[in-house]
């Protein structure tokens, strides 16, 4: 594992994009109710975020598209992301509204919950358009998250991108990170709905779908994703492991698939951000065409020894890393 910035593959232009917020994750110092906790680390945080520095550190440099308040907060997370290896270039500074803050509660088997602090924040007015055409020019992916539908203006500018991007030719990803008590001013259900209408790839969880009012084994969750239009359906399913299902469509397979992969065994820290580094080892392995009985396994082990730490981003492996765990494992 490294904190040193991830230079862009072959010194040439990024591959993939992502867009999203970027916020502070503030830690407690103990598990229970937040009612309890006395005392919070602050680190850097937001699902698209842990996404791009994830990719960064696993040579697979994004451009990020993000927006933070022009207060202290976002000076810490502009700072962060340039020296995780995340170029800076389209980090929006907002000069009236205040940066997000997420305040995570751990329970005993390190599983967390949020409160969160976003009523108007910088995240949430990201403007259609603020990520130019140019800057989607020979990119091969785009991915976004769910947060980011959650307000306006954010939302119609995280579907225009959506849009540009399978106009331009690449492949759209979307994790709907369900956080079901950011959604006040729009329909959950209909707004995943779009949104995978729009993506290619989905990558989700039980309780994301539980949220989109569908239940069942991983290859109906699966089914279900792929009836709104994707290609590839990605379910991640904690200690379980991993599920992968694609449809006639899907370029990395000929046919329906199914493709599943058990997950590692580590006791974990934190699981905060463990779906992310996730979504980044798919998208790392499949831009760089790898099967996806391969990209499962890359996938899990990414996301296994990011639970080994305090933090979304403290332990994100580089590739080196992942492949010593794979091997301390074979």
């Amino acid at each position: 594992m490294t904190d040193e910035p991830r230079t862009e593959p072959d010194g040439g232009s990024p591959r993939v994009v992502v867009a999203g917020e970027t916020l502070i994750d503030f830690l407690p110092d103990r598990e229970g109710p937040l009612s309890g906790v006395e005392s919070f680390s602050r680190r850097a945080g937001g699902a698209p975020a842990n996404v791009a520095v994830a990719l960064a550190h696993l040579d697979e440099t994004p451009r990020f598209w993000t927006r933070v308040g022009d207060d202290p907060f976002g000076d810490f997370l502009e700072d962060t992301l340039r020296k995780r290896g995340v170029p800076t270039e389209y980090v929006e500074r907002d000069p009236v509204a205040k940066t997000s803050l997420a305040f995570v509660a751990h329970g005993e088997k390190a599983e967390r919950g949020f409160s969160f602090y976003r009523d108007e924040t910088a995240d949430t007015r990201m403007e259609p358009g603020g990520l130019p055409d140019s800057a989607l020019e020979g990119v091969e992916w785009v991915h976004v998250g769910g947060v980011a539908l959650a307000d306006e203006p954010s939302r119609e500018a995280t579907f225009d991108l959506m849009r540009r991007a399978r106009e331009a030719g690449a492949t759209v990803s979307f994790d709907p990170n369900a956080r079901p008590e950011l959604w006040e001013a729009f329909d959950y259900v209909g707004s995943m709905r779009e949104a995978f209408g729009l993506a290619d790839v989905v990558k989700a969880t039980p309780e994301d779908m539980a949220a989109f009012d569908v239940r069942g084994d991983p290859s109906e969750l699966a089914h279900a994703i792929l009836d709104e239009g994707p290609h590839t359906a990605l379910l991640t399913l904690g200690g379980e492991g991993s599920v992968a299902v694609t449809s006639d469509g899907s370029p990395w397979t000929a046919d329906l698939s199914v493709v599943a992969h058990d997950g590692y065994e580590v006791t974990p820290v934190d699981t905060t951000g463990a779906g992310d580094a996730f979504t980044a080892g798919v998208i790392a392995a499949l831009v760089g065409n790898e099967p996806l009985s391969e990209v499962l396994a890359f996938a899990n082990a990414v996301a296994a020894v990011t639970t080994t730490g305090a933090g979304a981003m403290t332990t994100l492996p580089d590739r080196e890393a992942v492949r010593a765990f794979r091997d301390e494992r074979a």
